[in-house]
C-alpha cells in the first residue's frame, strides 16, 4: 500500500467521479483506475461500487476512507510540525471567515498578527457560515471565523467572545429619539412587530438569528428588502426603508455615507457567540494556534470599546 493510493482514494470519495478525481489530482484517468484497482487487489476488498455516472462507497470502503483521512492528517501534520521546527516561526494558515464578521474584525486581527509573526503567511477564504464549515470540516480551511452554533458535528472551536446585537433605525424614526439623544432607550424586541425589516438573503446566518429572535418576541418580522450585502442594509435603514438587526462590532464602523441610527435592544440583551472552528482531533499547527492566540487578544482588546461583551 502506498501513501499515494491513500490521497487517490480519498479524492475519489470526495468527487463521487473517477473524470473530476483525476483531473483534480493531475493524473490521467485510466492511471488512476489502475491504482485504484490494484490498491482494492492487494486489500482483497471492493471499495467503490462503480456504475455509468458516479461511484460509491461500499461498507468497506467507508471505513478505509476513515483510516485514510486519520493518516494523511497525521502526515500533514508531521510534515508541518518539521517546517515549524526547521523554520521557526514560519509556517502557514487557512483562515476561512464570513464577510459580515470578517470585514469588520480581520483588519484589526491580521495587522497584529502580521507584526508578532512576521514570517507566517495567511490565506483568507471568504464564503457563507455553511460553506465554511464544510471547508474545515474537509481540512481545505485550517480554522474560520464563525458564530454558534455550528451545524457540522466533526467541528471543534475556541469562544473568542459575545457579540451583542443593536437595531438600525432611521435617523428620523420614532425609537432614535426615545430617551437621551447620546444615549436612546433600549428597544424590546416585540415593539418591532409592526416595522418593515431589510435582512440579509437566505443561507446567511445571521438573518436566521434575526427571524429567531424575532420568533421568540411572537412575531415573524415583515421583510421588505433583502440583500447579501449588510452595508447595502444599513444604507437602506439610513434611508428611511426599514429597520435591521446588526452585530455591534459592526454597528460601530459603518462604512457607507449613508449612517442609519444605531439604538441599543433591552435586557436580556440578545447576543450572538464568536468562535474559531476546527476540526475535531486534528492537532493545530504553531501557526494556527499564534493566530487563535492572536485573534482572542484582539478581540479582547476590542470589547474594551464596547465594541463586544464578555
Amino acid at each position: 500500500m502506498e501513501f499515494r493510493q491513500l490521497q487517490y482514494t480519498l479524492q475519489i470519495a470526495a468527487e463521487r467521479n473517477f473524470s473530476r478525481a483525476a483531473e483534480k489530482l493531475h493524473i490521467a484517468q485510466p492511471s488512476l483506475s489502475q491504482q485504484l484497482s490494484k490498491l482494492e487487489k492487494e486489500l482483497g476488498v471492493l471499495l467503490f461500487q462503480r456504475n455509468t455516472s458516479t461511484v460509491e462507497l461500499t461498507h468497506a470502503g467507508v471505513t478505509f476512507v476513515e483510516q485514510a483521512q486519520k493518516i494523511v492528517d497525521a502526515v500533514e501534520l508531521l510534515r508541518q510540525e518539521m517546517s515549524d521546527i526547521s523554520q521557526l516561526r514560519k509556517g502557514k494558515v487557512v483562515v476561512g471567515s464570513m464577510p459580515i464578521t470578517g470585514s469588520h474584525l480581520l483588519p484589526h486581527v491580521l495587522p497584529a498578527f502580521q507584526l508578532a509573526y512576521p514570517d507566517i503567511e495567511v490565506t483568507l477564504l471568504e464564503d457563507s457560515g455553511l460553506a465554511l464549515e464544510k471547508l474545515t470540516a474537509s481540512g481545505k480551511a485550517d480554522l474560520s471565523l464563525l458564530s454558534l452554533p455550528l451545524q457540522e458535528p466533526s467541528l471543534s472551536y475556541v469562544k473568542i467572545g459575545e457579540e451583542r446585537i443593536d437595531l438600525a433605525v432611521p435617523p428620523n424614526h420614532r425609537l432614535a429619539h426615545r430617551g437621551d439623544p447620546d444615549h436612546p432607550q433600549p428597544v424590546r424586541i416585540d415593539e418591532l412587530r409592526e416595522e418593515p425589516f431589510v435582512v440579509l438573503k437566505k443561507g446567511q446566518g445571521f438573518r436566521k438569528l434575526t427571524f429567531d429572535l424575532c420568533e421568540q418576541a411572537g412575531f415573524n418580522p415583515q421583510v421588505v428588502f433583502e440583500s447579501t450585502n449588510i452595508e447595502t442594509l444599513q444604507s437602506l435603514v439610513a434611508t428611511g426603508m426599514g429597520i435591521t438587526l446588526v452585530p455591534r462590532f459592526i454597528a460601530r464602523a459603518p462604512r457607507s455615507e449613508f449612517v442609519p441610527v444605531y439604538v441599543p435592544l433591552a435586557e436580556p440583551t440578545p447576543s450572538r457567540t464568536l468562535v474559531v472552528a476546527y476540526r475535531q482531533g486534528r492537532v493545530l499547527s504553531k501557526a494556527a494556534e499564534a493566530f487563535i492566540q492572536t485573534f482572542q487578544k484582539t478581540v479582547a482588546a476590542l470589547s474594551k470599546s464596547d465594541n463586544l461583551s464578555g
